[in-house]
């Protein structure tokens, strides 16, 4: 645990509460002080939700601090029992109330004496799991409680007449779920294979009884469900796909090994009926393979970019990037520290460096250093490209608002390559356009940022300097810039003169 800032995963209790407000029929109590209560407004804004988001804040203050927060706790728990008539309740602190280190398990069982609905205390060390880890483990901890309250014996399984999958992972707040899902379904059907379970997005938690019904279990993104799947294959023989069917070989891939499954449970071969599906998607129905033989893609090739989010959608970006379109990826990244070693294997031979890092400015510090063509990231990455001027591709969490589109926009699947594709050419500046911008005029401005992006030093332009730059065209301004300061820099110059601009070009061209 550590003060900052910005942060790229945020604490546990988030993760426990996007699962939980993602069932149907599940409410949340959150055992915290004013300030950690800001998830039901954050979710509401970004989801565009209708709905009133199923999360109650039992408020620790003065009083409950004077005399114990159980009474509090209890009255809580029993008062959305009555009033909302929950299947679920399901308790859990914040990083800060954790520090009280009451019994909530205690609390719980009082409580189950006087309600109707299950109540559980979310299963997650607050101090050492971020906002994924806790997310994944409360995604098992519920689907766990529900089979083994069924009391479901290998034996007593009846698995659906046709194929049939679980996803799991799809939930609230994540970057694009509900667009993935659908191209996900789409996928599924024109296999011939039907969906059981979506968990947990809109699925009640009385039905995860019906998981083990399902031939296979689908995995769309590592950061959550693949706990809930691995427990499932353990408990119930169910195997799972993990891989994330991004970008044209991943999403080939992912239907073989889908076959692959079926077939030995079938004992029938359908691979050239799969064969021919990819086929007649790959040449149709997306556009990506076709783009990456144009002359537009051709000259993107050799560019270079840096990648980095969470382990999932930055992996499989920098695969992409590279295998699909022939641009180099200089640096790869992600922020998911407990995947580092997947992370790693997943990218290797892709890129030229690998970054783990929970630290947003050592990030930026890196793109300054590289000045790659593109960036493709969070919206932190969106940030420093704007002060760089570097453009910059969100593909994964965390985001803004934008990034929350009405519009359909998967990343996943054959339509989820034509959106890529799209961003990744529309996120590279295309030949004249600065130049024209820089004759015609629009978004480009005068104004010059001549702050460096690291915290912990500022270079000064003086008023000659900053006039002699705002002469350079915008297209090579930032970069004249940046290789001004890092000459300055490297010759411990703090001010920056006319003359330390024609000094630094000299040792340029050298």
């Amino acid at each position: 645990m550590k003060l900052a800032y910005w942060m790229y995963a945020g604490p546990a209790h988030i993760g426990t509460l996007r699962v939980a407000s993602s069932f149907k029929n599940v409410h949340a109590i959150m055992h915290a002080p004013l300030g950690d209560d800001y998830f039901n407004v954050m979710r509401s804004m970004l989801e565009r939700e209708r709905d009133f988001t199923p999360v109650t804040a039992s408020i620790v203050d003065r009083h409950v601090l004077a005399r114990g927060s159980q009474e509090k706790v209890v009255e809580n728990i029993t008062r959305k029992d009555q009033q909302e008539k929950p299947d679920l309740i399901l308790l859990t602190p914040t990083c800060t109330s954790s520090i009280l280190q009451e019994d909530l398990q205690n609390f719980v069982e009082r409580a189950l004496r006087t309600t109707n609905s299950h109540v559980l205390l979310a299963d997650v060390n607050h101090y050492r799991v971020n906002e994924f880890q806790a997310a994944d483990r409360t995604l098992e901890q519920i689907v766990a409680f529900y089979l083994q309250k069924a009391s479901i014996q290998e034996g007593q399984i009846q698995k659906t007449e046709q194929p049939s999958v679980n996803i799991l992972g799809i939930f609230t707040l994540g970057f694009h779920h509900q667009h993935d899902c659908r191209e996900i379904y789409r996928l599924l059907k024109d296999l011939g294979i039907q969906i059981n379970l979506i968990i947990p997005e809109g699925c009640l938690v009385t039905n995860l009884r019906k998981i083990p019904e399902a031939w296979l279990n689908i995995v769309p993104y590592r950061e959550i469900g693949l706990m809930a799947a691995q427990y499932l294959e353990k408990h119930y023989n169910m195997p799972y796909v993990a891989t994330t069917p991004m970008g044209l070989v991943e999403t080939a891939s992912w239907i073989r090994q889908i076959c692959t499954i079926i077939e030995n449970q079938t004992q029938k071969s359908c691979q050239q009926n799969y064969e021919k599906y990819i086929d007649q998607q790959t040449r149709f129905v997306s556009q990506a393979a076709w783009f990456s033989r144009s002359i537009d893609c051709q000259n993107l090739t050799g560019k270079k970019a840096l990648v980095f989010g969470d382990a999932t959608h930055a992996a499989a970006m920098t695969k992409i990037l590279v295998r699909e379109m022939g641009i180099n990826v200089c640096c790869a990244g992600t922020y998911c520290q407990n995947d580092a070693d997947w992370f790693r294997e997943q990218v290797q031979g892709f890129c030229d460096e690998v970054l783990i890092t929970e630290d947003h400015t050592q990030v930026g510090n890196r793109i300054a250093e590289i000045e790659p063509a593109a960036i493709f990231g969070t919206q932190m990455e969106r940030h420093v490209g704007k002060r760089l001027d570097i453009p910059c591709g969100v593909i994964s969490a965390p985001i803004h608002i934008q990034n929350f589109p009405l519009s359909y926009r998967p990343f996943l699947g054959y339509e989820g390559t034509n959106q890529i594709a799209d961003l990744v050419y529309n996120s590279f500046t295309l030949g004249m356009e600065d130049h024209l911008l820089e004759i015609f005029g629009g978004h480009d401005v005068k104004t010059v940022i001549t702050k460096n992006l690291s915290t912990e030093e500022n270079l000064l332009w003086n008023s000659g300097a900053q006039m002699e730059l705002q002469k350079i065209p915008g297209f090579v301004r930032n970069r004249i810039k940046r290789n001004t300061e890092k000459y300055a820099r490297s010759k411990q110059i703090k001010e920056i003169t006319v003359e330390v601009m024609y000094a630094a070009k000299e040792a340029l061209s050298s």
